[in-house]
């Protein structure tokens, strides 16, 4: 196999779109900003499902034989291509998702597919020794597995995706991906961008319901499940996965803990805690959405805070000037919805937002702030997954470790403070994957990113997650 010279992906809306659209039937796809159609998506069953993972089988081989800067040198091609479609690809994605163009939003993510795509195939991956004496020589290798299943979420689509596919690709495996059926549309385009470089069959997207998901879990020639998205469902892929012994990463549902420390600066902090919370309209998996702040400077943080989200435009995400989106879809809207009105009617004081306008078209929600609310909260204890973020006063730093840790969740947290060294010491003793010091979500490709507790297992990124992609094996002579 040699890299494509093959530069034929779309560099407009209406051509990306045009290109993966059915000839006729599927599904219309409605922008969650204004209901509108996006387009139409294909929707395949359990045989098309069949077919391209026995198309995939056929073509690991000859893509596993292929030596690691062979396989580097496809996602460099991959990127480029990427690039070349960038604007109509974040175009789509926010029609399709809601997402805004500017701000850390669709372009950012387009971007971010790119960026990951040449950071997994800059990753050194040799053989490390494990023993070299004079009792013998011992290497561990990884070698590909197959033929890897990729399910991803309606919130990052296409960035998610390309977590999945670039290290599953890099390491030699062939990927079938089953995009959330809110964002069919988003992962398709990518995939068509992506195989205008690939070689044939390498990768393949199946856009279909639920059953079809659920065939691709237990399907024997899988050999690795990736899966982000809710506890339940990475739950209900372990079962059904069990039969046929796969390996599985999963990338479960969060309800990440931010802890300001007593000295922390509140005017220094507020714009970093927004995005914390806030990046994509807080539809993030390691969004911060729970923030313990200490009595002392707890109606100071508020403040601050309240006048940084006051600040942040939402609307229809075409619209060059919004930062802030809707909503992806109606469940997720009537889900914040009930859990601020439920925290209003506890008591609990509404700083901003709470009132979204009932006539307007969409899925908003304005960005909301919490304040006085209990620890036990619905608001604080279930996962919102959106612009509302309750603020929790505390008096020992002790109490919000506590709080911090309290539930079975534990993808990421943060701690926020003047002082470094404090905050290490907080750190150390929060039960999450990831710990950010002043800062919150920011995730890097060369920096493992995992889950503990019900926030799921397995890495991703970095070389520790590209031998999650691989079968260990032991030489020894």
């Amino acid at each position: 196999m040699t890299v494509s010279t093959d530069t034929t992906a779309p560099t407009s809306f209406e051509a990306l779109l045009a290109a993966i659209e059915p000839a006729e039937g599927g599904p219309d796809i409605k922008d969650p900003a204004t209901g509108a159609i996006v387009g139409r998506a294909p929707e395949h069953d359990t045989t098309d499902l069949d077919a391209a993972i026995t198309k995939a089988r056929a073509a690991q081989p000859a893509w596993g034989d292929l030596s690691h800067d062979e396989r580097s040198a496809y996602l460099n091609e991959a990127a480029d291509a990427v690039e070349a479609s960038a604007e109509a690809l974040a175009q789509l994605l926010s029609r399709e998702q809601g997402k805004p163009l500017n701000g850390p939003n669709a372009r950012f993510e387009v971007g971010a597919c790119a960026a990951w795509l040449r950071a997994t195939a800059s990753f050194e991956m040799k053989p490390e020794v494990l023993v070299d004496d004079d009792g013998g020589h011992a290497e561990l290798h990884y070698r590909p597995l197959g033929v890897v299943g990729a399910i991803g979420p309606w919130n990052w689509p296409m960035m998610i995706s390309v977590w999945q596919i670039a290290p599953a690709l890099r390491m030699g495996n062939t990927v079938v991906v089953k995009p959330s059926g809110n964002t069919p549309l988003s992962v398709l385009a990518l995939a068509h961008v992506l195989n205008s470089v690939l070689p044939a069959d390498v990768l393949h997207v199946i856009s279909g319901r639920r059953d079809v998901g659920a065939v691709l879990v237990s399907h024997p020639d899988i050999a690795k499940i990736m899966f982000t998205g809710s506890t339940a469902a990475g739950q209900d892929i372990i079962r059904s996965s069990a039969d046929t012994v796969k390996r599985l990463t999963l990338e479960l549902g969060g309800n990440d803990a931010g802890i300001v420390l007593p000295d922390a600066n509140p005017k220094e902090i507020a714009e970093n805690l927004f995005w914390g919370a806030f990046i994509n309209t807080g539809q993030t998996c390691a969004a911060l959405k729970r923030l313990y702040v200490h009595e002392d400077i707890y109606d100071a943080v508020c403040e601050e805070l309240t006048k940084v989200a006051a600040s942040m435009p939402m609307g229809v995400g075409l619209d060059e000037n919004n930062v802030l989106g809707p909503l992806q879809n109606k469940s997720q809207y009537d889900i914040v919805a009930g859990l601020v009105e439920s925290a209003r009617n506890s008591g609990a004081r509404v700083l901003l937002g709470g009132n979204p306008e009932k006539d307007q078209p969409g899925y908003f929600y304005p960005a909301t702030l919490v304040a006085d609310i209990d620890n036990d909260n619905p608001l604080v204890t279930e996962e919102q997954f959106g612009p509302a973020l309750p603020i929790i006063k505390y008096s020992t730093v002790d109490e919000a470790i506590t709080m911090a840790n309290a539930l079975d969740v534990g993808l990421g947290a943060s701690v926020w403070s003047s002082d470094v060294e404090s905050a290490l010491k907080v750190a150390a003793r929060i039960e999450a994957g990831t710990v950010w010091i002043n800062k919150h979500g920011t995730v890097d490709p060369r920096i493992p990113f995992g889950g503990m507790k019900a926030s799921g297992y397995g890495l991703e990124f970095g070389v520790e997650g590209l031998k999650h992609l691989g079968a260990p094996q032991a030489i020894s002579y």
